[in-house]
């Protein structure tokens, strides 16, 4: 294991894949402004490793990934210190939907507010059985903000409209159901379940997914056509990496 920096570790496994564990951020990695700073700096820092093929992001302990903004800290704020603690929240997660490798977000227990926003700008949210799920923010008298924009790109706008104003707790079925999750584990089983995931992703062409997320996140933003014909440049690109060539001929060799 080797520590970042004081809210984040990370382990490396052989086969590319690394996990990013938030810590000193209290039982349910609650995030204040220096732990949003710390882990934003250890997702930068990761983002320039090539070996990494895919990341998995953890709280310490059980309670949560990431349990919600600090309201102890929120409750001290004026307007331009606001603006100042949510462009850090924004930039976290930022950092997660820029990271150049697919990430998973490990979702055990509690995962709440600016947590589940963080957790939208994942590519992959894989949650146990028991996890919950909501966007309390308006009980608290603020309105949900920055990657909450992604919800009705996942959930759809009924469903965004629903979770955001009412303020009400999902459980984890509920959350695959809407498309909010990708998959859902037993509690025991959790950690299996995105090794088995993290491993097909590590198995695949790392220069091919690095292209494959890029276009991902171009398309949520662009037209249909510009997406379509962006994607003509980016697979001829490909073949420059020389892993069309190796993955293709192991294909056919195994056919033989």
């Amino acid at each position: 294991m080797q520590t970042i920096n004081d809210y984040c570790t990370v382990t490396r496994s052989e086969n590319g894949i690394a996990t990013l564990t938030i810590c000193n951020a209290g039982p349910l990695n609650i995030m204040n402004s220096a732990v949003i700073s710390g882990v934003r700096e250890g997702l930068e820092q990761l983002a320039n490793d090539r070996d990494i093929r895919v990341l998995v992001v953890r709280g310490t302990g059980e309670k949560s990934m990431i349990g919600g903004a600090d309201i102890k800290e929120m409750a001290t704020l004026d307007q331009a210190s606001a603006e100042k603690f949510i462009t850090g929240l924004r930039d976290l997660c930022e950092a997660a939907r820029q990271f150049p490798a697919p990430v998973i977000a490990r979702l055990r227990g509690w995962c709440l507010g600016g947590g589940l926003e963080f957790a939208a700008a994942c590519d992959l949210r894989i949650a146990s059985q028991e996890a919950k799920f909501a966007m309390p923010e308006v009980k608290v008298g603020i309105p949900s903000v920055i990657h909450a924009a992604l919800l009705p790109r996942l959930i759809g706008w009924g469903r965004a409209r629903w979770l955001i104003l009412t303020a009400a707790t999902i459980d984890a079925p509920t959350a695959l159901n809407w498309g909010l999750v990708d998959q859902v584990a037993p509690e025991a089983d959790l950690d299996s379940a995105i090794a088995t995931v993290a491993k097909a992703i590590a198995e695949c062409g790392p220069e091919a997914m690095r292209s494959q997320k890029a276009l991902l996140r171009q398309w949520e933003e662009l037209p249909l056509t510009e997406s379509i014909n962006l994607s003509v440049g980016v697979f001829g690109q490909s073949f420059l990496t020389g892993e069309p060539q190796c993955h293709m001929q192991a294909f056919l060799d195994r056919r033989k």
